[in-house]
């Protein structure tokens, strides 16, 4: 499919519909909440699911579908921080087999990580450039059922 992905209409009702298109009717709308850490999930990544999750799940974005994208985000970051302690230790540039210098294989890995968190974190609204798209919108307030009574009263 070409063109620009859709934005979610969460999105675009908090950032006041600005295209003006018809909001969809049926769209899914999965309740938030952040779900058990998968099985699947490795031992270096489980301890960002519950700092990440918690992030979400404060801001209002996080679901019980969006448990994959989380965990593909902790995954990569755990790999990113790999990959930067190693080339603190190891450095930027090393000795090729013909004694030659070349780039580390985990600058590689750490760049290839970054531009995935990137895309990743933009998807979450994470950034400062996915948040500025967006404004949130004021927390309903719970009305006392009989305050409409009393409008109606005062109202004839």
């Amino acid at each position: 499919m070409k063109g620009r992905k859709p934005t979610p209409t969460v999105l675009r009702l908090l950032n006041g519909n600005p295209g003006c298109r018809p909001i969809p009717k049926n769209e899914p709308k999965p309740k938030t909440g952040l779900p058990d850490a998968p099985e699947t999930l490795s031992a270096e990544a489980h301890p960002y699911w519950e700092s990440i999750g918690q992030q979400l799940l404060e801001v209002g974005v996080m679901t019980h579908l969006d448990a994959e994208a989380l965990a593909m985000y902790c995954e990569v970051y755990a790999r990113w921080i790999d990959a930067n302690q190693k080339l603190a230790q190891f450095g930027c540039v090393i000795k090729g087999p013909d004694n030659m210098p070349r780039h580390s294989p985990y600058l590689r890995v750490a760049n290839d990580c970054f531009q995935q968190m990137r895309f990743l974190l933009g998807e979450f609204g994470l950034t400062p450039a996915s948040r500025a798209r967006i404004q949130a919108a004021p927390k309903e307030e719970t009305e006392n059922p009989f305050a409409k009574i009393d409008r109606l009263r005062n109202a004839s």
